[in-house]
């Protein structure tokens, strides 16, 4: 978070189980990059609260029901260092409010357990040491249930906080309270993706919601829509909630490109794979290509073959193994197969203003499937001709390295911590998946991981020079 972040009327997009709620997360406007000026009238100061509270109230329910179908023993499983256990996203979420709002502004506030902030830090050099990340898997202690008692002693607080304090102090914590709900729907988001990495190790076969139903149906033709170029500008324009990475706004340079009308199809990879693409070095990145070598990589993870019937491809999914469906985006690749599958196609990956502009073009619907708790999985595009599906489904690895746009400065204090250290050997993806929650996203938003990373359900959108 920096000084830059702002809400201007801002509702923020609060997933639920049926779609996305509109909840305040702030109400103030700013007078500049770094002032901020307060709104809070007598008149509105008590609606404000209620909508804060509201949407406090409303994000942190969604984490524990993204729990519920898991048992304690679930909850502590981390299958790999780069995965956590679901236990300790949901007491790191709740670390994050104790420590940034409770602990500085709730006057007498007595932490719940002093050991926890040990535990469950993740990466805050300023907060303290911390727990190594490769061994949250081994913390059989705290258990669940006090997990769960720890969530609710945190959240009665919360509700004490922005009840009790003035409208000046609410003003400023606003921005705050709002990074922390946006940072715990990136943790219900890594929830899923590091349960269900944990469920596919299991030699039993796992399910995190009962299997869906699905219909085989052709995808939308692949097309792809010119843009003219020209001196643009990128990065989130104030209006709203935004993170630190986002900003500032800036202008850009763009050759004319083309770009695709919506992800690759499962349909469209396997004829990158049948036709060798794991096995002609020519089509890699040098780093890629050595990755293939060394994990054997022939296929997107979490695909097998059926090797009991026809050697058809299977996929794993949160809704336990079922057959590809063709028409579906592919998803659980690396940039590094996502640059080869480009090479292959004679196409290549967008850059990441590139995908911002065609986002912000008036071309794109809105159509792509964001969190279901029930069917967690990417769906094939509906997406009509002559349209961009540029939200939803899979994140789309872009051309671009993370690196701080011009003029960006992290927050002060431990906060500034929270994106600025990790620009380094980071790619950036754009358009968030169908486990991000519904309203967390917008045409600014910056993800970024590794190029070998694959447990996030991150696929391929082309593009090409006009």
């Amino acid at each position: 978070m920096s000084g830059s972040v702002a809400f201007e009327e801002t509702t923020f997009g609060i997933a639920t189980d049926s779609g996305t709620t509109d909840a305040a997360a702030a109400i103030y406007d700013t007078a500049d990059d770094t002032t901020v000026k307060s709104v809070f009238s007598t008149a509105q100061s008590q609606a404000a609260r209620d909508a804060l509270l509201d949407g406090y109230r409303t994000v942190r329910a969604l984490t524990e029901r993204l729990a519920e179908p898991l048992t304690p023993e679930d909850q502590n499983l981390q299958s790999m260092d780069d995965a956590s256990p679901a236990k300790w996203h949901r007491a790191h979420t709740t670390w994050f409010f104790e420590t940034f709002l409770l602990q500085p502004h709730q006057p007498g506030y007595c932490v719940f357990d002093e050991h926890y902030n040990y535990l469950f830090n993740s990466y805050y050099e300023a907060v303290g040491e911390r727990h190594p990340r490769p061994e949250r898997g081994i913390l059989s202690r705290p258990t669940a249930d006090t997990v769960t008692q720890y969530r609710r002693y945190v959240d009665a607080a919360m509700a004490e906080l922005i009840a009790r304090i003035d409208n000046a102090e609410l003003t400023a914590i606003a921005p705050l309270l709002a990074l922390g709900l946006a940072h715990e729907q990136q943790h219900q988001e890594l929830l899923l993706t590091d349960i269900k990495h944990a469920f596919w190790r299991n030699p039993v076969s796992l399910a995190y919601q009962p299997p869906q139903a699905f219909t085989r149906e052709p995808a939308a033709p692949l097309d792809f829509i010119s843009f003219a170029g020209g001196i643009v500008e990128i990065g989130h324009d104030g209006h709203g909630f935004a993170f630190d990475n986002e900003g500032p706004r800036h202008r850009v340079l763009l050759n004319p490109y083309r770009i695709a009308t919506r992800p690759i199809s499962c349909g469209e990879y396997l004829m990158f794979m049948e036709d060798g693409g794991y096995s002609q070095a020519e089509l890699w990145l040098s780093d890629g290509w050595a990755t293939v070598q060394r994990e054997g990589w022939q296929a997107p993870l979490y695909w097998s073959q059926d090797t009991r019937r026809d050697g058809g491809w299977q996929i794993f999914t949160l809704n336990g193994k079922r057959a590809i469906d063709p028409a579906e985006p592919v998803c659980h690749v690396s940039f590094y197969e996502a640059a080869a599958f480009a090479t292959w196609a004679g196409k290549r990956l967008p850059t990441e203003a590139e995908w911002e502009h065609a986002a912000n073009s008036g071309r794109c619907e809105f159509r792509g499937s964001f969190l279901d708790r029930a069917h967690p999985h990417p769906r094939a595009s509906v997406t009509p001709a002559g349209r961009l599906q540029m939200f939803g489904e899979v994140w789309e690895w872009t051309r671009s390295g993370y690196e701080p746009y011009p003029g960006f400065k992290p927050a002060a204090g431990a906060v500034g911590e929270y994106n600025g250290k990790f620009m380094v050997s980071q790619i950036v993806l754009r358009g968030g998946s169908c486990v991000t929650p519904p309203g967390h996203v917008r045409a600014s938003y910056r993800n970024f991981f590794p190029p070998a990373a694959r447990w996030q359900f991150s696929g391929i959108r082309l593009a090409e020079d006009a």
